[in-house]
């Protein structure tokens, strides 16, 4: 039990999450550090003093913060942002500045188009219903005058213009074959009185 517990204990030690996070960044970012020229303003630590020595290991840890997630952080407030990435910035600022503006312009187009078919729709739409009420006008007009229009000899024949004569078969219907036959008969050969 002693055994798994030294185990344990010595694998937490040297499988540090944060350590391991740590120098897989850097690995990462040391391409484009390459690129970034070195800024005067930070200080740049080679590892040697000021004279050349080389400055103990134990020196540098013990300036340093103990814990690794402080560390990390500090690292980060402390780098500066690489050139490529500052021009990519602003370059993208540029771009999405003209996007918006071209976004404005094309909304305030389409609007524009939008208005004019809406008022050209609404022009058809008055066009066709005045039409409309005219054709509805006049039909009605030629209604009332045929309705009123009286000739002696010609009733039936006022009523076979009323009825349908299209002989639809729906089963849902009555039959109404005999009534059509007796109608038109009577068109044909009015009664006398």
């Amino acid at each position: 039990m002693a055994d798994l517990e030294s185990n344990n204990l010595s694998g937490n030690m040297e499988d540090d999450p944060a350590a391991d996070f740590l120098a897989r960044e850097q690995s990462e970012l040391a391409g484009l550090e390459d690129d970034n020229p070195t800024d005067s303003s930070v200080p740049q630590d080679d590892g040697f003093g000021a004279f050349g020595d080389e400055v103990p290991v134990a020196s540098q840890q013990s300036n340093g913060p103990s814990d690794s997630y402080s560390a990390i952080s500090q690292q980060d407030t402390v780098r500066v942002e690489p050139e490529k990435i500052r021009l990519w910035r602003e370059e993208q600022k540029d771009r999405l500045e003209k996007k918006d503006i071209n976004e404005i312009k094309k909304k305030e187009e389409w609007q524009s188009i939008a208005k004019k078919e809406l008022e050209d729709w609404y022009k058809h739409h008055a066009e066709q219903l005045s039409k409309t009420k005219e054709n509805n006008i006049a039909a009605e007009k030629a209604f009332i005058k045929e309705r009123d229009e009286s000739v002696p000899g010609h009733e039936w024949e006022k009523i076979c213009r009323l009825c349908e004569f299209n002989p639809k078969h729906s089963k849902s219907t009555k039959d109404v074959t005999r009534m059509r036959s007796i109608l038109l008969q009577l068109k044909q050969t009015p009664l006398v009185r």
